[in-house]
């Protein structure tokens, strides 16, 4: 029995091996952030991935870290985050 178990536990582990991977989904495109807000943002984010998500109508940009890409507001130098002012 334990032959077994471990044949069907390589087999598994192999066909493991063989996947793509996941890849992410964008819930919103990148954009071209314009001049108002790059004048307003903190020069320390990445602006060249910074996109408007609709969810919230804020400017999001991805932060490179040493494990894991992250999604952040896009903030000015005092903190505040960086929102389109909705009309109505």
């Amino acid at each position: 029995m334990r032959f077994e178990t471990g044949i069907l536990l390589l087999g598994v582990m192999m066909l493991g091996a063989c996947s793509t991977g996941v890849t992410r989904e964008e819930t919103s495109s990148v954009v071209s952030v314009p001049d108002a807000v790059v004048q307003v943002a903190d020069p320390d984010q990445d602006l060249t991935t910074a996109r408007l998500r609709p969810e919230d109508n804020c400017y999001w940009y991805e932060h490179n870290g040493p494990v894991e890409t992250t999604l952040l507001p896009l903030r000015t130098p005092n903190g505040n985050q960086i929102c389109v002012a909705q009309s109505g």
